[in-house]
């Protein structure tokens, strides 16, 4: 990974988490999910960041949309480029919007995105594995992520990992 958790200079500066109540979207945001807890981050340039629950992919094989494959959501660097609605109000929610993951190594589009679900409750049950890889928000949440998307010339930085710990040394290594 190449993210580094914000650009806070002098290690003596620490960082506390913004309630997400509080939260402001701003350009230069970025999306950071951590697959290991089902937890969504939003984190500005500065460091300052807010926290979130959301549900990543299923960690097991499944058949879906003429496909078989491992529905665990990748860990990687991405770029939601575009803001799609889809018909399908049942997998994409009361809206059907949608914000496609492009893969930022090979610059490619993939099935991957951002979206709520219609039965979200039965999806933010438990440990939150219930997608076929796509992260999943809750619907009180689309505004926001719309709001960061759309601040940021209509794309979003987003970082799949393993672990929040992972990140936060990464951040640990860049102050030193």
């Amino acid at each position: 990974m190449s993210f580094v958790l914000g650009t806070v200079a002098p290690s003596s500066v620490q960082v506390l988490p913004v309630p997400l109540a509080m939260w402001e979207a701003q350009a230069g945001d970025r999306f950071v999910v951590d697959t290991k807890a089902n937890m969504g981050y939003l984190i500005h340039e500065n460091g300052e960041f807010t926290s979130f629950e959301v549900a990543t992919g299923q960690r097991r094989v499944v058949r879906y949309i003429g496909r078989t494959y491992n529905a665990a959501t990748p860990t990687k660097e991405w770029t939601a480029k575009t803001m799609e609605i889809k018909g399908d109000r049942y997998t994409f929610g009361p809206t059907g919007t949608f914000f496609r993951l492009f893969d930022d190594e090979d610059n490619e589009r993939t099935a991957y995105g951002i979206h709520t679900f219609k039965y979200e409750d039965t999806m933010f049950e438990g440990a939150r594995y219930g997608s076929m890889g796509c992260i999943i928000i809750p619907e009180s949440l689309l505004g926001l992520i719309t709001k960061t998307f759309e601040l940021n010339d209509n794309q979003l930085k987003v970082t799949t990992m393993y672990g929040f710990d992972r990140l936060v040394a990464q951040a640990t290594d860049a102050q030193e």
